[in-house]
């Protein structure tokens, strides 16, 4: 998904994965985060923080990036380096990239963060994974939105745009 639009179109992401014990992978997935889906650094994207917490073997990534790439580099990398199939932690996690909500931040409407929520690409990037619609079925977990039948490795994807 690339945007027509010129200037800052910028989004704000809280990628949840499912890994807070092995900080290596953690700084290598929010590294991939400064970059597009064709390896391009993003002079517009930015990591405003990382939060681990080794308990529940999770972190919290909240990057500031523009609306037509929205950490697709990075879920890519999350899905490369965490196996759910050993994953261990006191959190239900459902997935290696366990949620992705996408709120607005500059120059960007509500609307378009949920078209790009909805959107297939996670799924085209990395076949396999597969995704909820957060916002539809909180509570709910039944066959995804987007994707394939949630596999064993790659767990469930959630996505949401938040109003």
């Amino acid at each position: 998904m690339s945007s027509t639009k010129v200037g800052f179109h910028l989004t704000a992401c809280l990628l949840n994965i499912s890994e807070a014990r092995k900080k290596d992978i953690v700084e290598k997935i929010a590294k991939a985060a400064l970059y597009d889906d064709n390896e391009q650094k993003h002079s517009q994207a930015t990591v405003f923080n990382i939060f681990s917490d080794y308990d529940y073997n999770r972190s919290v990534i909240t990057i500031a990036v523009p609306i037509d790439i929205y950490g697709i580099a990075a879920c890519t990398e999350a899905f490369q380096s965490i196996d759910m199939a050993i994953q261990e932690g006191i959190h239900p996690c459902l997935g290696a990239v366990d949620l992705v909500p996408i709120y607005p931040l500059l120059d960007v409407g509500v609307e378009e963060c949920r078209k790009v929520a909805q959107t297939e690409i996670l799924t085209l990037h990395v076949p396999g994974c597969s995704m909820f619609l957060f916002g539809k079925r909180r509570k709910q977990l039944v066959k995804p939105d987007i994707g394939a039948v949630p596999s064993q490795r790659y767990g469930l994807t959630g996505r949401n745009c938040i109003a």
